[in-house]
């Protein structure tokens, strides 16, 4: 009986030993490529200008440009008006006139 006790403790020390030397697993050098991945390229580096500041003693520079070579609706209609009132045209036809002109 002592024999038998003495083969099943030693047959469960074995087997506790195997069971936490095989949880150690060795990754050998270069093992896994998910390990090894090459890393990303890094980041341009930002560019960063300095704000224009304006000289105390700088001429000034003026903006000649007209500003718009379009006229607002109402300033069209206003001028069809007008145009159709100096040509002698009646209330109606003017009206009709001064749509079509606006719309130009």
């Amino acid at each position: 009986m002592k024999r038998i006790l003495l083969h099943c403790s030693v047959g469960l020390a074995l087997l506790v030993a195997a069971s936490s030397v095989s949880a150690q697993t060795i990754i050998p050098p270069g093992g896994s490529p998910l390990l090894n991945a090459p890393l990303p390229p890094p980041l341009p580096e930002p560019k960063i200008a300095p704000p224009v500041v304006p000289k105390m003693d700088a001429p000034l520079q003026q903006n000649y440009a007209p500003l718009s070579t379009r006229l607002s609706f109402s300033d069209r209609i206003t001028g069809c008006l007008q145009e159709g009132a100096a040509a002698g045209l009646g209330p109606s036809d003017r009206e009709a006139y001064s749509r079509s002109c606006a719309n130009r």
